[in-house]
């Protein structure tokens, strides 16, 4: 299917509802859940669901949604996932990634890592404003960055709530699931990551109560935000 065909299945509200959803949650969703989130019957949400599959725009599975196995367990439920295929439209037609790709490819060619990352560390100050402070709290941090298309949460004890004295911002880590370099990071990964954590840092800030570090994890942003009294390292 083409890109502008699949990014068309989303133009029906509980459709769209239905893949936010499910994307939102970084884990399999079965369909009671998704139906639950999207205030649709159980049998609608199905439909939709299997329509954003065919469209490749989620992948499916079976599990056992109770967590056990064997005799009386009951049988394995349809379960969704985002799919990891990017999807894009261009009218007229634009191919910026090639772009990208040479241009990243002559700069690690040419030991440019720390230009790119000072260039980087620049348009991070540059988005988060002239006279702009750093970012104030791990709560702004997520609105911020979540602005900037990285679809970040909180995990840790105390994610639900704001965190408050050292100990309790210690355990609590901000990590984003998109990243919004992706295709160019799979190639040129130490030169792309790089410049992705000086752009935070600039974005927001290395002065106040919130700081970027690098700690890669699959399927994420090489990038995570914590409090930067914290020792976690």
């Amino acid at each position: 299917m083409k890109d502008i065909d699949a990014i068309a299945v989303l133009q029906d509200p509980v459709r769209r509802r239905l893949y936010e959803y499910v994307a939102a949650q970084g884990r399999e969703v079965g369909r009671n859940e998704a139906a639950e989130a999207a205030g649709v019957a159980r049998t609608l949400a199905a439909h939709h669901l299997d329509k954003l599959t065919e469209a490749g725009l989620l992948e499916s599975g079976s599990r056992r949604l109770t967590g056990r196995s064997g005799p009386g367990a009951g049988r394995p439920a349809k379960v969704y996932t985002r799919s990891p295929a990017e999807r894009s439209v261009s009218l007229p037609a634009r191919d910026y990634r090639t772009a990208a790709e040479l241009l990243a490819e002559a700069a690690e060619q040419a030991g440019l890592d720390a230009a790119l990352c000072a260039a980087a560390r620049r348009r991070g100050e540059a988005l988060r404003g002239p006279g702009a402070g750093p970012c104030g709290s791990l709560r702004e941090a997520v609105e911020m960055l979540a602005a900037r298309g990285y679809e970040p949460h909180l995990e840790g004890a105390g994610a639900a709530e704001e965190p408050s004295g050292d100990a309790r911002a210690a355990s609590v880590v901000l990590r984003m699931r998109n990243c919004p370099f992706h295709a160019v990071a799979e190639r040129f990964p130490p030169l792309v990551c790089g410049m992705n954590l000086a752009l935070l840092e600039g974005f927001l800030g290395t002065d106040g109560p919130v700081r970027a570090r690098m700690d890669a994890r699959p399927g994420e942003c090489c990038v995570v935000v914590q409090d930067s009294k914290s020792n976690d390292r």
